[in-house]
């Protein structure tokens, strides 16, 4: 398993665990990045957010939120 933010652009995956307080684990649930969901990074660039996209949406995450989310890679 890696964190969210050090898969590539492009690479996909699954997320297995997303650990954090209640305020930061209400707002992932909400926006459906839920264990289980699938994930492609669209965009990893330093210092910039994370773009990605999961459930028909476009996500944009901090690099300290997408810090806690674990995935699995598919290849």
């Amino acid at each position: 398993m890696q964190k969210l933010n050090e898969l590539k652009t492009g690479q996909q995956g699954t997320i297995a665990s997303v650990q954090g307080d209640t305020r930061f684990l209400t707002r992932i649930i909400s926006i459906g990045l839920t264990v289980g969901s699938r994930v492609e990074v669209l965009r990893n660039e330093k210092k910039m957010p994370l773009l990605l996209y999961g459930r028909d949406s476009m996500v944009a995450l901090n690099r300290d939120e997408s810090d806690n989310i674990l995935v699995e890679v598919t290849v």
